[in-house]
């Protein structure tokens, strides 16, 4: 049993900056410190999404560990609680009580607010045999449709309408069946939506062209940890056998690749030496390679801890995003900002999503020299960057103008802060401990 100082998940701590604080402040950061020391690693906030919305399949005891505190995961338990299940926090463990659930009905109010909500339409229709989900929000970095997760219910055996914005499912009898479904991308979401969904389906389902997503191996994971019968998660053919039920679990999710990379990038743009605990190598290697290529080296000082340190300047490179076990799109903001100050100019190619160079104009804002054409964003490397005030436009974005302040000559001043309240835990204070100069201030109204 957890202890009675329990809280519920949908009360932010008073320190939090949920949404309305953090458009009321702004981030100042001195740049040029040098950083060092170590920096741990949270929980994934991508696995976490998908996780807690796995939690609805649970019919019994269900305890998640190494949840990261974000807002992101607020918004998840609120959409969970609507849905009448119970939820419990504890520091970085949720338990999650499924065993009744209230409705099929996620409110739009909340699914809006958060585009991983959507994950919950698989579970439910697993569950209960219907599902009604309003069509999802999230940070404005393009079209993300759910027409790849609509087609696999529809072959599976559900009946779905998308009305007035929200997507209704329904299974004549009740029960999903298994199918062979190929993906025509391999999107994450559509990904883990019907794997959750088939975990409870009669028969076997097969999905071809599957996301590789270390994330997407984490929930299956999960799920087999309550029984679930799932082989081949992390590769393009994953294959469920369905059970009748999914019962008790304890499990703990893996280290955020998204956020231990922000903080190699840290290291490079900085010219820092940092040690990363806890983290999985094999996660980061596509980020790796590229730090390398600029010019850091890594080791392994101890188990699940790597260590960046610099060699010889910041080199040019050209960067491709593309699904695991490529590039990630998630870096791609973060990258940009190190190869401003590179040596050399540098060919950044976004193919995942097709509005996620908005930071552009604020790094060039900074003194950076980026044209962008299409989806190509040519980086001309200048010898520093200064200090300015600037504004996020997604979660990732703020990450590069939060790495960008740390290099810049000067003080950096960022707006937009609720992008980055819903992706890094406790970042501003992870700087401060490895030797940033920042702070968190009222804005000044004009």
């Amino acid at each position: 049993m957890l202890e009675e100082r329990l809280v519920t998940l949908s009360t932010p701590p008073p320190s939090s900056s949920a949404s309305p604080e953090a458009n009321s402040t702004v981030l100042e950061i001195w740049g040029g410190k040098p950083l060092s020391g170590q920096v741990r690693v949270s929980g994934a906030k991508n696995a976490a999404l998908a996780i807690m919305a796995g939690g609805l399949l649970c019919s019994g005891d269900c305890r998640i560990r190494n949840v990261p505190s974000l807002v992101d995961v607020r918004r998840m338990g609120a959409v969970l609680r609507s849905l009448g299940v119970k939820l419990q926090a504890s520091g970085d463990t949720i338990d999650i009580d499924a065993r009744h659930i209230g409705t099929e009905r996620a409110p739009y109010e909340l699914v809006s607010q958060l585009r991983a909500s959507f994950f919950v339409v698989g579970p439910l229709v697993a569950r209960l045999g219907e599902a009604s989900v309003p069509l999802p929000g999230g940070c404005a970095i393009g079209a993300r449709p759910v027409d790849l997760h609509v087609r696999g219910l529809q072959a599976m055996g559900a009946d779905v309408q998308i009305e007035h914005g929200v997507v209704r499912a329904r299974v004549p009898g009740g029960r999903l069946k298994g199918a062979n479904i190929y993906l025509d991308y391999p999107s994450v979401g559509a990904t883990e939506t019907l794997m959750m969904a088939a975990t409870l389906a009669d028969g076997e389902t097969t999905i071809e062209n599957a996301a590789q997503e270390p994330e997407v191996a984490d929930l299956a994971d999960f799920c087999r940890s309550m029984g679930a019968n799932i082989s081949g998660a992390g590769t393009k053919t994953i294959v469920i056998d369905g059970v009748p039920r999914l019962g008790d679990t304890d499990y703990a999710i893996i280290p955020d690749r998204i956020e231990a990379g922000t903080f190699l990038v840290a290291a490079a743009i900085t010219r820092s030496s940092l040690d990363l605990y806890p983290v999985i190598p094999s996660h980061l290697a596509a980020a790796i390679s590229k730090l390398e290529a600029i010019g850091m080296r890594f080791t392994h000082p101890g188990s699940r801890t790597l260590r960046i340190t610099p060699a010889n300047g910041i080199k040019a490179v050209d960067i491709e995003t593309l699904p695991y076990p490529g590039f990630p799109t998630d870096m791609q903001a973060q990258f940009m900002a190190l190869l401003a100050i590179a040596d050399g100019s540098s060919t950044i190619t976004e193919t995942v999503f097709e509005n996620r160079l908005r930071h552009v104009a604020e790094l060039n804002r900074m003194g950076a020299n980026i044209k962008v054409k299409g989806n190509v964003a040519i980086v001309r490397g200048v010898p520093f960057l200064s200090g300015a005030p600037v504004s996020a436009t997604d979660l990732r974005a703020s990450a590069a103008l939060v790495l960008a302040g740390l290099a810049a000559e000067g003080k950096t001043t960022i707006s937009g802060l609720q992008h980055l309240d819903r992706g890094y835990e406790n970042l501003e204070d992870k700087l401060r401990g490895i030797g940033a100069k920042l702070e968190r201030v009222p804005a000044v109204e004009v």
